[in-house]
C-alpha cells in the first residue's frame, strides 16, 4: 500500500515540477516526462485493480464434525512493513471472534476464545472441534493505513460446512405384506441414522432406477412411491447415501408382486399342431400342460365345449385324454385363475384324432440304429474283405503247372522210381449218370474247376515221396 501511495505522489511530482525550457529541450523533456507519467499511471492502475489480490482466501471449506479446521489466508504484501489490522466476524450473530493489529497482542472474543486459535503471522483461523453449529458464513476484514492517506478496507467472506460421515442406510418399506397388482401402492424410505447432507440415490437389481409415470421421488429424494405395483416393479432394491467425505450403501430389498394370469397357452408332446387345433394318433393318451404366467400359480379348470353346452372335466394343470374315447374333433378350453389378483384368462382349442401311424414309427424308431452308425459299420466290413482279398492273392497265387518231382536215387528199385515225374495234384472227376471215361489224367489248373459246376470233383494231393524198401513202405 504505501508502494502505491508513492507512486501517487511521484506521478504529481513529475507534473507539477514541468518548467519552461528551450523550444527542443522543453519538447524532449515533456515526452520524457510524459511516458514516465503514463508508466506510473498504469502502475498505479494495476495496484489499484489488484488489491483484491492482496489476500487469497477459498470461497468454501469443509470439515469433520469432531474434527479441526483451519481457514487459510494467503497474504501478498510484507506483513511486517505494512500497518494494519485484521477482525474475523461470525456472520449468523455478527459476533467478533477476534481483532488484530501487528505489532501488538490479538483481541479474543473470551466466551469464544476455547473454539478456535487466531495465528497472526499468516492470518489463518483455526477451529479446534467443529460441530454443526460451527457451521457459518465468517467474515474477515483487514484494514490498511497509509501516511496522510485514508485507510483501506478489504472484506472477504468464507463459507464453513461441516459434514457428519454417515452410517449405513436402511431401507424401508410401508407395506409388510405382498403387494397385488394393479391395486396397492408402496412406499420404500431409505434412512440414514447419522450423518448430514446426505444425497441419495436409487438401484434396481444393482442398476440405476429408471423412473416412469409410476415412480415419485420425494423432494430430499430419500423415498421412492410406486403407485399402483406392476409386474415389472419386482426386483431387488436398494439406496445409496452420500455427502463430501462419505458413501454408503443400503442392503437389498425384494420387492415381491402377485400378479397374472398372462400368456397363457395349451401345449402337448404329442401329435400335431396348427393353430388351435391338435391332431393326434387314434392309440395315443394325450397329455395336455395349461401354462400361464402368474404369481402365485394359477388354479386351471378343463371345460369341454359341444354346441353351447360345456361340462367341466377336472381340475388342475395337466389335462389326460385318451384319444380312442374320441369319436369326432372335439372342442376344450382351459380357464386359469390368480386367487390373489382375482383375474382370469381363458384359451381354447380343438382335438382332432386321426391315424397317423404313429404307433409303427415309435415301435421302428426303438429298433432303429442310427444312419451313422450303420454306414460306419458297413464301411469297415467292406474294408476289411478288401484287405483279406489283396492278403489272399498276395500270398497264394493260383498255378496251372505241375511240379515235377527230383529223381532220387536208391539201391533197390521198387518199380516206382520212373513214376516221381507223375507226383503232383491230381483230380478226380466223377459224371454223374454217365460212364467213366477212363482217360489219362491231365494236369489242370484249379482256376478251371471253378467254372465246373455240375461235375462232382475230389482234388488229391499226392505226397511226393517213394519209400526206398517195400519193407519200409509196409510200415508206414
Amino acid at each position: 500500500m504505501e508502494l502505491y501511495w508513492a507512486l501517487e505522489e511521484v506521478a504529481a511530482f513529475l507534473c507539477f515540477c514541468q518548467t519552461p525550457r528551450a523550444p527542443g529541450t522543453q519538447r524532449a523533456e515533456m515526452g520524457a516526462v510524459g511516458v514516465a507519467v503514463v508508466v506510473l499511471l498504469c502502475a498505479m492502475t494495476a495496484m489499484s485493480g489488484a488489491d483484491m489480490e492482496l489476500i487469497t482466501v477459498p470461497s468454501v471449506v469443509y470439515g469433520i464434525k469432531g474434527e479441526s479446521l483451519s481457514i487459510p489466508v494467503e497474504t501478498h504484501f510484507d506483513v511486517k512493513a505494512v500497518k494494519f489490522q485484521v477482525f474475523w466476524y461470525e456472520n449468523r450473530t455478527g459476533a467478533l471472534l477476534v481483532g488484530y493489529e501487528n505489532g501488538r497482542k490479538a483481541m479474543t472474543n473470551l466466551q469464544l476464545e476455547d473454539t478456535f486459535i487466531f495465528s497472526p503471522h499468516n492470518l489463518s483461523l483455526t477451529f479446534n472441534q467443529l460441530d454443526l453449529a460451527t457451521e457459518d458464513n465468517y467474515r474477515l476484514e483487514i484494514i490498511f493505513s497509509g501516511k496522510d492517506k485514508k485507510p483501506e478496507k478489504l472484506t472477504r467472506t468464507v463459507r464453513l460446512i461441516v459434514n457428519v460421515r454417515l452410517s449405513p442406510p436402511v431401507l424401508v418399506k410401508n407395506w409388510q405384506g405382498t403387494l397385488v397388482e394393479d391395486q396397492d401402492n408402496v412406499t420404500l424410505t431409505c434412512v440414514v441414522e447419522k450423518g448430514a447432507k446426505a444425497r441419495f440415490q436409487w438401484l434396481k437389481n444393482n442398476k440405476p432406477f429408471e423412473l416412469s409415470k409410476r415412480h415419485t421421488f420425494s423432494q430430499t429424494n430419500n423415498s421412492l412411491l410406486i403407485s399402483p405395483v406392476r409386474k415389472e416393479d419386482i426386483g431387488m432394491y436398494s439406496c445409496v447415501a452420500e455427502n463430501a467425505i462419505s458413501q454408503k450403501q443400503s442392503q437389498a430389498m425384494e420387492l415381491s408382486v402377485f400378479y397374472g394370469p398372462y400368456n397363457l397357452k395349451v401345449n402337448t408332446d404329442n401329435g400335431l399342431r396348427i393353430g388351435e387345433v391338435f391332431t393326434v394318433d387314434h392309440a395315443e393318451v394325450i397329455y395336455f400342460d395349461c401354462l400361464a404366467d402368474s404369481n402365485p400359480p394359477n388354479t386351471c379348470v378343463w371345460i369341454s365345449r359341444t354346441g353351447n353346452n360345456t361340462e367341466v372335466l377336472m381340475t388342475g394343470p395337466r389335462f389326460e385324454v385318451p384319444s380312442y374315447t374320441l369319436g369326432q374333433p372335439s372342442k376344450f378350453l382351459c380357464r386359469a385363475f390368480n386367487n390373489m389378483t382375482q383375474k382370469q384368462d381363458e384359451t381354447h382349442f380343438t382335438l382332432v384324432v386321426a391315424n397317423l401311424g404313429r404307433g409303427r414309427e415309435k415301435l421302428q424308431g426303438a429298433s432303429t440304429v442310427s444312419p451313422l452308425t450303420v454306414i460306419t459299420v458297413l464301411a469297415l466290413i467292406i474294408i476289411i474283405c478288401m484287405v483279406f482279398v489283396f492278403f489272399k492273392k498276395t500270398c497264394h497265387p493260383k498255378r496251372g503247372v505241375c511240379l515235377p518231382m527230383p529223381e532220387q536215387k536208391g539201391l533197390h528199385r521198387s518199380g516206382h522210381e520212373d513214376a516221381t515225374e507223375d507226383f503232383g495234384i491230381y483230380e478226380f472227376v466223377s459224371i454223374p449218370g454217365g460212364k467213366m471215361e477212363s482217360n489219362h489224367a491231365s494236369c489242370r489248373s484249379l482256376a478251371r474247376l471253378d467254372s465246373a459246376k455240375d461235375l462232382h470233383t475230389t482234388i488229391y494231393d499226392v505226397i511226393r515221396h517213394v519209400p526206398e524198401t517195400p519193407t519200409l513202405s509196409l510200415l508206414k
